[in-house]
């Protein structure tokens, strides 16, 4: 599936062509893609590109081939893709810290080497760049090794594209960006995907109470049902409820959604000393209007988490594996199933912020030619 954001046209499906993977590459025969709001705040013009892509970068498949140089990973594999692959020279890298890179190829939607491996033979620039590197809404994607984690093959492929960005990110945020323990009090602002693995995670660690707070009955159903004690629909006056619920302020309150309104307001939240998690992202140049007053009096800190501090090669196969224990329900983050033709109009429906996690499905081409739609 591409998008041209030089030409205002609208996501959609054509055929393409995929190389064969180069030195440190691999190619990935996709089985599933998760839709998540990052593909929205492209295509509605949030995060300007000025490229042509293949959107989607929540992705998991099978390793189809191994290009010359790469070790660890066979054809067959199956693989959650890091959306989000580190330069591994610059000073955040060197203190390994990779969610925090400032040089990493996925910010320039190209591979490592400057350089796509899809082409649109019939358009007049055939060049079509993989969004943030990966390029998931396509059936075959050539990604950097380094861009894929091997996982279990007993988890399966919508479970897979999941950790491979919102479980990552909320996961991360509750145990990694901040150590959320037993009988912490959380807020959790945003029921969508990202809140939901939050919530999870937070119920795994031990929270208590979790607060939940949507504007959809239905997501906030959803919370309560993944771990959430306590459920706040928004209306205006979320911060009153919470603090109904706990007199002195949680420990931490998190953001999964990104607006400026609600990331003002989440130190509102906290109780002395408290944490704010500014989790969901935002549209490029958005601000919010923190009061700095009661941040120094009380003694609040906000924090930023980006890809939830985590070190996929490291954090993927532990979630897999508290996943597979039964200790995270990740199959009940998933929602609605769509294939490919069906995902422009998923996109589109971010907007509402109802339901689970939109999943596109791939079907199951092991052997075709990688000359395939995307």
């Amino acid at each position: 599936m591409t998008f041209d954001d030089r030409t205002g046209e609208k996501p959609r499906v054509v055929d393409v062509l995929v190389a064969e993977p180069g030195p440190g590459q691999i190619r990935v025969r996709m089985t599933a893609a998760g839709i998540c709001h990052s593909d929205l705040h492209t295509v509605n013009g949030d995060w300007p590109m000025g490229r042509r892509l293949v959107l989607g970068h929540e992705g998991a498949g099978v390793v189809d081939r191994v290009g010359p140089g790469v070790d660890g990973l066979a054809a067959g594999d199956t693989v959650a893709l890091n959306w989000y692959v580190a330069c591994e020279s610059c000073p955040p890298c060197r203190q390994e810290k990779p969610w925090l890179c400032t040089g990493s190829p996925a910010l320039e939607n190209q591979l490592p080497d400057g350089t796509t491996a899809t082409r649109d033979p019939a358009a007049d620039d055939p060049e079509v760049w993989p969004f943030l590197g990966v390029g998931a809404f396509a059936e075959y994607a050539v990604v950097p090794a380094t861009a894929a984690v091997r996982l279990p093959s007993e988890v399966p492929p919508r479970v897979a594209a999941l950790i491979g960005c919102s479980v990552t990110t909320g996961y991360g945020a509750v145990n990694l960006t901040v150590p959320v323990r037993s009988g912490d009090a959380v807020v959790v602002t945003g029921c969508g995907g990202v809140g939901q693995s939050i919530i999870v995670a937070a119920a795994d660690a031990g929270a208590d109470p979790i607060i939940a707070v949507d504007r959809s009955a239905a997501r906030l159903e959803a919370a309560l049902s993944l771990g959430a004690t306590h459920a706040i629909l928004a209306d205006g006056s979320e911060v009153e409820q919470a603090l109904a619920v706990c007199p002195d302020g949680v420990a931490y309150a998190f953001d999964a959604i990104g607006v400026p309104d609600v990331a003002a307001r989440a130190p509102r939240f906290l109780r002395a000393g408290g944490t704010a998690v500014l989790v969901g992202m935002p549209a490029i140049a958005a601000t919010a209007p923190i009061d700095t007053w009661d941040v120094v009096t009380r003694g609040l800190t906000v924090v930023g988490c980006n890809y939830g501090s985590a070190v996929p090669a490291r954090d993927f196969p532990l979630i897999a594996e508290a996943y597979l224990a039964g200790r995270l329900p990740l199959d009940r983050l998933v929602g609605d199933s769509v294939d490919l033709d069906g995902a422009a109009a998923a996109i589109g429906a971010l907007g509402a912020a109802v339901g689970g996690r939109t999943i596109v499905v791939f079907p199951d081409r092991a052997g075709a030619a990688p000359d395939q739609r995307g």
